[in-house]
């Protein structure tokens, strides 16, 4: 039988798993699987930033692979993605983006190891990421220049009536976006990729099957096929921890971005 045969009903199987499923509780009050790894990987962040600090403080002089590399991202954050955006801000603003940027890479990372459903899996969570840049930039221009005064930032100085108001209009269906778009580039990501590394362990498990129940020349052939699935499966792994470091920094750099248009209002 043709391997490839089996590739559908794998296939369903694997969407199938990717839908929400309560693991804990009922479905009106009950944990799902996102969610239960989202907070496995929320404690693993915690339990290696509580490692980090205890491990910094031991000497002045950093020490040991795990304590550099941790200083390497950190100052990666503040430099990259706070200090060159924010100017002189971005103090106040870097433990917030720092803690999206380091949430979202720590569920990318849970996301590879397999039978894992990390929180930017959903549409949910990436939507609550997205409302939390969306609400703290809005409520950071309420704040310094009053609700009023910032709605009416919306339309750019020295632009004549009506034209300011069709430029208002423009510009508050676009802050509005803002919130759409965070959310919906995360997660398609993040499905995307893991669709792609599903699809490639099912390809390399389908043609090492024939080996294992009967051994010929054609299951050999096979093991081949799937010796072939299973390096690019490596490369998809490989690729899809990169991606999501990307869309980590990708998020966080668009949230400073939006920090930035207010405060230099």
């Amino acid at each position: 039988m043709n391997p490839l045969d089996k590739l559908s009903g794998e296939m369903e199987e694997l969407l199938d798993g990717f839908m929400t499923q309560t693991v804990v509780g009922d479905t009106t009050v009950g944990l799902t699987n996102y969610i239960f790894w989202m907070c496995v990987a929320l404690a693993l962040l915690v339990i290696t930033v509580f490692l980090f600090k205890k491990m910094q403080a031991k000497s002045l002089v950093p020490q040991g692979i795990f304590v550099n590399g941790m200083e390497l991202v950190v100052e990666f954050v503040r430099d990259d993605l706070c200090e060159s955006i924010l100017g002189e801000t971005w103090k106040k603003h870097f433990p917030f983006l720092a803690a999206l940027f380091f949430f979202i890479v720590s569920n990318s990372i849970v996301g590879v190891i397999p039978g894992c459903h990390p929180g930017t899996g959903t549409i949910g969570v990436t939507a609550a990421l997205a409302l939390c840049s969306f609400a703290y930039f809005v409520v950071l221009g309420c704040r310094r220049m009053g609700v009023a005064g910032y709605i009416k930032s919306l339309a750019p100085k020295g632009v004549a009536f009506p034209m300011n108001l069709l430029v208002w209009v423009i510009e508050l269906v676009s802050t509005f976006l803002r919130l759409v778009t965070l959310a919906v580039r995360l997660f398609c990501n993040m499905f995307a990729g893991h669709v792609v590394m599903g699809t490639f362990a099912i390809l390399a498990t389908l043609f090492v099957e024939p080996l294992l129940q009967e051994f010929s020349l054609v299951a050999l052939g096979y093991v081949g096929a799937s010796a072939f699935w299973v390096v690019l499966l490596i490369i998809i792994y490989l690729v899809e921890i990169l991606v999501g470091v990307i869309q980590a920094y990708v998020f966080t750099l668009l949230s400073a971005v939006y920090i930035q248009i207010v405060e230099n209002e």
